[in-house]
């Protein structure tokens, strides 16, 4: 596999190596040993699956505030789609900014989402699906999201939305918000400052 790191650090793009013959390839798309050398998390809580019916659909932006944070491997297997990540690392010098890629079926590469991002996707196809690993168990009372468009994000989603889920639609503004996420996504110091090691 290769990994190309984002200009968001430790979001990565991660591609496979296909190898091929004359009846298809063959491609590793995770191994535990190398994530954990390029220092991402490789603990897999979940594996989930999504179909959307109609091109245009976007889902998200969805989060998941500590002690629940959750890394995802996010990979297109049928169609496509413009996948989206925003870093919510408060300490961050790319806080707030977003990365957009695009992922295919054909293309056989994934994105690395770390925990402290919000995620989220349009589909570009009828009839995408995305499979996806989360390092972390689906926690209700730990979800949160941000609005798609939310003018601050500024998020240049390449198509007319179709079909987005109300409770997507009706996150609050990042206005509203943005104090409780920066609190409540700020790294909490595990020792006092100035104590000694």
């Amino acid at each position: 596999m290769n990994f190309i790191e984002t200009r968001l650090k430790g979001a990565f793009i991660v591609e496979a190596e296909p190898r091929g013959d004359e009846r298809g390839f063959f491609a590793r798309v995770f191994c535990q040993r190398e994530f954990e050398d390029w220092g991402l998390e490789a603990n897999v809580a979940q594996t989930n699956v999504g179909v959307s019916v109609k091109r245009g659909t976007l889902r998200g932006m969805h989060f998941q505030y500590p002690p629940a944070i959750e890394a995802k491997l996010m990979r297109c297997i049928h169609g496509a789609i413009l996948d989206v990540i925003v870093d919510l690392r408060p300490e961050s010098p790319t806080y707030l900014e977003h990365v957009a890629v695009e992922l295919s079926g054909d293309r056989q590469r994934a994105l690395y989402v770390p925990g402290r991002f919000a995620h989220g996707y349009q589909t570009l196809q009828d009839g995408s699906a995305i499979l996806y690993q989360a390092s972390t168990f689906y926690t209700p009372s730990a979800e949160s999201g941000l609005r798609y468009d939310d003018p601050r994000l500024a998020i240049a989603w390449p198509l007319p939305v179709t079909a987005v889920s109300s409770k997507d639609s009706n996150f609050a503004l990042l206005d509203t918000i943005e104090g409780e996420l920066t609190r409540r996504m700020s790294l909490v110091r595990s020792e006092p400052v100035g104590a000694l090691s």
